[in-house]
C-alpha cells in the first residue's frame, strides 16, 4: 500500500568480490518510527546506512523509499527529502564555510555556497534550527574552526533544513563527552516528540547513546539481522551478550538504556 512504509527493504544484499558483507536483510519502516541500529564492528551498519542514504546500490534485492524504488528515480530530488548527520557527510563539508551556509545548502542539498538563491524563509528556518541545536551563536563562524560537539550540532541543523521524510544519524553522539552527549541526546528527544518530525534511524555502537522516545531497534552481526522489533524487547541483556559474546547486563531507566559487563 503506498504511504505504508517510508522505507522497506526486500531480501537486499551487498557483495564485494565474492564477499557478502551486507544481507539478505529484509525489513521496513513505518511514518512516525524512531528506530536505532546497533552492531559490533564489522556488522554492515555503515554499509546499510550508506544504501539507506542512496549513496551505494546493493548487489541484489529492492530498496523502496519514500515510494520510490533506488534504480529507477532521480537521487537528486530524492536526496533532499533524506536528511544526513555523520560521517557521510562531514567530511565533504568545505572547513572555510561559514556555519549558517552550512545549514542554508541543505535546502539544495549541495554543500558548498555557490550562486544559490535563497529567501527569507530559508535563512529563517537556518537560524530557527542552529537555535534549536544551541549553537545559533556559531552561524558567523567557519565550520572548521568549530570544536566535535559543534560540528555534530551543526550537522543534525542541516539534516532538518530540507523538512526531510526521513533523517539519518550515524553515531551523533560519537567523539562527545559526557556532558555533550546528554545535551545533544536530550534537544534531539524534544525535537523528535514534535509529531510532525521525521521518521528517523540512527546507527550507534552503544546503548547509552540511544535518545528517549526511540520506538524499534535492529541489531546486525555478521552482516545479518540478529533481532529486530520494539525496542523493548530488542534491548535486552540476552540480545546484548548473545550479539557482543560477552555477559552483559542491561538497565532501563525510563527510556534510555545503560550497559555494564557482569
Amino acid at each position: 500500500m503506498a504511504g505504508e512504509y517510508v522505507l522497506e527493504l526486500r531480501d537486499v544484499s551487498v557483495r564485494r568480490s565474492e564477499q557478502v558483507i551486507l544481507g539478505p536483510i529484509s525489513f521496513a519502516i513505518r511514518p512516525g518510527e524512531r528506530w536505532v541500529v546497533l552492531g559490533p564492528n564489522g556488522a554492515g551498519k555503515s554499509t546499510l546506512l550508506q544504501i539507506l542514504a542512496t549513496r551505494i546500490f546493493p548487489t541484489v534485492g529492492e530498496v523502496r523509499i519514500l515510494d520510490n524504488t533506488i534504480g529507477r528515480v532521480d537521487l537528486s530530488e530524492l536526496r533532499t527529502r533524506i536528511g544526513i548527520c555523520g560521517a557521510l557527510i562531514s567530511e565533504d563539508i568545505p572547513a572555510q564555510e561559514i556555519v549558517r551556509d552550512v545549514v542554508l545548502t541543505a535546502a539544495y542539498a549541495v554543500l558548498g555556497r555557490w550562486n544559490e538563491a535563497y529567501d527569507l524563509w530559508d535563512e529563517s528556518r537556518a537560524v530557527a534550527l542552529l537555535t534549536t541545536f544551541g549553537v545559533r551563536d556559531l552561524a558567523q563562524r567557519s565550520y572548521g574552526s568549530l570544536s566535535e560537539g559543534e560540528r555534530k550540532r551543526v550537522q543534525i541543523a542541516r539534516a532538518l533544513m530540507a523538512d526531510p521524510e526521513i533523517l539519518l544519524l550515524d553515531e551523533p553522539a560519537a567523539g562527545l563527552d559526557l556532558g555533550g552527549r546528554e545535551d545533544l541526546l536530550q534537544r534531539f528527544t524534544n525535537f523528535a516528540s514534535d509529531p510532525t518530525a521525521p521518521a528517523s534511524i540512527l546507527v550507534t555502537h552503544h546503548i547509552e547513546e540511544i535518545p528517549a522516545g526511540t520506538s524499534h531497534a535492529l541489531i546486525l552481526k555478521d552482516g545479518a539481522i540478529a533481532v529486530s522489533g520494539p525496542i523493548a524487547e530488542v534491548i535486552t541483556s540476552e540480545h546484548i551478550s548473545a550479539i557482543f559474546e560477552l555477559p552483559i547486563q542491561v538497565v532501563r531507566e525510563g527510556d534510555r538504556f545503560f550497559a555494564r559487563a557482569q
